[in-house]
């Protein structure tokens, strides 16, 4: 297995304390995340070679953020250094009826103002076998969405595994921008991602018989969603939707399904006590990659990931901090959450 490579934006996430809302906070705790940083941390907690490509600034915040992906053992040597900032997100935990809240500054960052002659991905990719990256990264402005399209046409003239998490964000660009701009990274996908609203926000597929604000998931519904996704743009592997429940900001369940153009696969749910859910589908990626970079049968890295995720949502912080064998005990069948002695 050759080195996976995901692109994006790493950011520092400021956060009250435990649940106080923003206007009630006197201090906030830092700490870095973003989608593929995320899951470049969880592939290298996996053992595997992950390394994250970004630029970043060469002041004292921008190393701190490379300093805290090295900690987790990700490759940080394709990360270019320029720029004036890095992006910021504020978070606010939600609880019970109270949903979390986001609130990003990530305007004119290192990331959003590179240009193409920053990167040279016939290098960056030199040793690689998988390439991930989300919608986030395109929708960060039309030269970072150029970026994308050169990094997808390299990997995938070099015969490397492409997968991408729609990951629509609408302070970020609009559904038809998004759904113009991922209609012509799609065909460069191997591994298409989604939750149950992603494919409705940007190609507008919808499920049938769900309502997401009611917490209501058809399964039938995402199956049909899967299908067309796979078929409409050809995914080799295919595509993968976590199905999330959402009885409060506290209390989820937890469950997802893969199509690969021929077979259709559920995982267990898992009933989700949330001490951080963001990261959650980042991890559920990660868990994909491994599973199929290892050779899994779909089923087993279907639980495999899911199982990451469920365990993503019991962590502070953006980083999914588990091990192979903690994800695979989980996915096994023991979820008691016993004491290890």
């Amino acid at each position: 297995m050759g080195k996976i490579v995901t692109f994006g934006e790493i950011m520092l996430r400021l956060a009250p304390e435990g649940y106080y809302r923003f206007v009630q906070a006197a201090s906030y705790g830092a700490t870095y995340g973003g989608g593929e940083a995320n899951v470049a941390v969880s592939l290298a907690q996996f053992g595997l070679d992950a390394a994250f490509v970004t630029k970043l600034p060469n002041h004292e915040i921008g190393q701190s953020a490379v300093n805290r992906l090295r900690a987790f053992g990700v490759d940080t040597s394709g990360i270019v250094r320029g720029g004036e900032r890095v992006g910021i997100y504020f978070l606010e935990k939600g609880a019970s009826q109270r949903p979390s809240k986001v609130i990003y500054d990530r305007a004119g960052s290192a990331i959003a103002c590179s240009v193409p002659a920053d990167f040279d991905w016939d290098v960056l990719f030199n040793g690689a076998s998988w390439f991930h990256f989300t919608g986030i990264t395109p929708a960060l402005g039309d030269n970072v969405a150029e970026i994308c399209y050169s990094a997808c046409k390299v990997a995938q003239k070099k015969g490397i595994t492409v997968s991408c998490d729609l990951n629509y964000r609408k302070n970020l660009w609009s559904r038809k921008a998004a759904g113009e701009m991922m209609a012509k990274l799609m065909p460069f996908v191997d591994l298409c991602i989604a939750n149950e609203e992603d494919a409705a926000d940007v190609f507008g597929i919808r499920a049938s018989g769900t309502n997401v604000t009611a917490g209501e998931i058809d399964r039938d519904g995402y199956r049909e969603v899967a299908g067309a996704l796979t078929n409409r743009f050809g995914f080799k592997l295919g595509t993968a939707i976590t199905l999330r429940e959402s009885i409060s900001a506290n209390d989820n369940n937890w469950a997802a399904l893969f199509y690969n153009g021929k077979d259709y696969f559920f995982s267990r749910k898992y009933p989700v006590h949330i001490v951080d859910r963001v990261g959650g589908g980042d991890s559920f990626g990660a868990g994909l990659i491994y599973g199929f970079s290892q050779g899994l049968p779909p089923q087993e890295t279907l639980e495999f990931a899911v199982a990451a995720s469920c365990l993503k949502h019991s962590i502070e912080g953006d980083f999914n901090c588990v091990s192979v064998d903690e994800v695979k005990k989980l996915s096994g069948g023991d979820a008691s959450g016993r004491v290890q002695r």
